[in-house]
């Protein structure tokens, strides 16, 4: 089942708040940005950075993921470890409203999002 519009512009003023807060500043964001974007029932946060082999191709690395869970109604939170696989993010597994996920991100209390 598809977010309704009500959870999607939830996501987009949490995610716009996000990245207000911790986009890096405008001059170097040609060298490394950030981003969200919905997929189905999921929001990822990702960096956005010149490709290391092409620096005009740009590449994605998705660092933070929340699938929303209907039938519970949370928010359950990913991070990708090093294997490169999405784990359930142990300290904090479930959210109930989209803007604890982004927060928890902006936080980063030990250090799986940004590392």
């Amino acid at each position: 089942m598809a977010l309704n519009d009500i959870q999607l512009q939830e996501i987009k003023k949490a995610g716009n708040a996000f990245l207000e807060k911790c986009r890096p500043p405008e001059e170097i964001r040609h060298e490394l940005d950030l981003a969200f974007r919905v997929e189905k029932q999921s929001v990822f946060i990702y960096e956005i950075r010149p490709a290391w082999h092409n620096p005009d191709e740009r590449m994605e690395k998705p660092i933070a993921k929340t699938t929303y869970v209907q039938t519970e109604r949370y928010w359950k939170v990913y991070w990708k470890r090093a294997d490169m696989k999405w784990h359930g993010y142990m300290p904090v597994p479930v959210v109930k409203y989209i803007n604890e996920f982004f927060d928890l991100v902006d936080e980063d209390e030990y250090g799986c999002f940004f590392g």
